[in-house]
């Protein structure tokens, strides 16, 4: 098979007229050069240059092969040129997983826009509580709160400072009261989360001097993490929920942080993918927008924009 830099070389000698000239074009030397056109010669089965102490010629041969020789170079430059474009743009498909809540309300607008910005780009959204399994299900990447449990994923941090916090809608703190202290929480409604057959009711606070864990109780449990949220909103009861899941609910007035003194779970976000070869440019422009969106977010509540670890 002929070689790229064969094919550019005899180009060049043949019109510089020197093959001497032609490999200093192409920062090798002149021995490196005779040894290629004679390579190049020999697989072609004949003489393209005619060659003495002072002159180069084209041979009969040369000049009826050096036009598709250029046509070639041509060609492989423009399809150089076109994959070089194509790795500036964002097209294909993006395929991912996210929280229902996370998902629904904050990454939905936010995808909106990114493909406006990108309108070649096609998205593919699963929405679920349940861990993706991205080995097998058609997903590149996934979102999800919390640490890996898989070591085998590559984890690339999103919000790495999210907590949860403990949040009720004001009109159910004008029938119950507001709880002041943790054990309080004993006596008021609250919203559980399940996954598969666990109920998430264990709750773990930091007071400041010592760590507080206490199983809390409600009527009401759901494996959708936004049905959580939907009942807090309309004062069902307290919910134990991220902060970014939370934070337009806080700031609209919708829901109000109880106890913020308290230093609350950690909820990191990360997204995840099975191999690094998938954090492809799509998907490296859309863990940026996300890594910023939730900074801001995070910036409205004081207790998560520190590391607070």
């Amino acid at each position: 098979m002929l070689r790229f830099d064969d094919l550019q070389l005899f180009v060049r000698a043949a019109d510089l007229g020197s093959l001497s000239a032609a490999a200093r074009g192409m920062d090798m030397s002149a021995a490196v050069a005779s040894a290629a056109l004679k390579r190049i010669e020999q697989q072609l089965g004949a003489r393209l240059l005619a060659r003495s102490t002072r002159s180069l010629r084209l041979t009969a041969e040369g000049e009826g092969f050096l036009e598709y020789a250029r046509a070639a170079l041509s060609n492989l430059d423009e399809g150089r040129r076109l994959l070089a474009s194509g790795q500036d743009q964002v097209s294909g498909i993006l395929q991912l997983s996210a929280p229902s809540d996370f998902g629904r309300n904050l990454l939905l607008p936010w995808l909106d826009e990114f493909q406006r910005e990108h309108p070649r780009l096609t998205v593919r959204l699963l929405l679920g509580d349940r861990i993706a399994d991205l080995f097998r299900q058609p997903v590149d990447i996934a979102l999800r709160y919390g640490e890996p449990e898989d070591s085998s994923l590559v984890a690339l941090p999103i919000a790495p400072h999210n907590r949860r916090v403990l949040c009720a809608a004001p009109s159910y703190l004008a029938r119950h009261g507001e709880p002041r202290q943790l054990e309080q929480l004993a006596q008021h409604n609250c919203l559980l989360f399940m996954l598969g057959s666990r109920v998430h009711d264990h709750w773990s606070f930091h007071d400041g001097k010592r760590e507080v864990s206490l199983t809390v109780s409600g009527d009401r449990f759901s494996d959708d993490a936004d049905v959580v949220r939907l009942w807090a909103v309309a004062g069902a009861g307290i919910a134990y929920k991220s902060w970014l899941d939370v934070a337009a609910d806080v700031l609209a007035g919708r829901l109000n942080v109880l106890m913020p003194e308290l230093l609350c779970e950690r909820a990191p976000l990360n997204l995840l993918c099975a191999h690094r070869a998938q954090l492809s440019k799509p998907v490296n422009l859309l863990r940026e927008m996300l890594a910023s969106r939730c900074a801001s977010l995070s910036r409205h509540f004081p207790g998560i924009s520190g590391t607070g670890d």
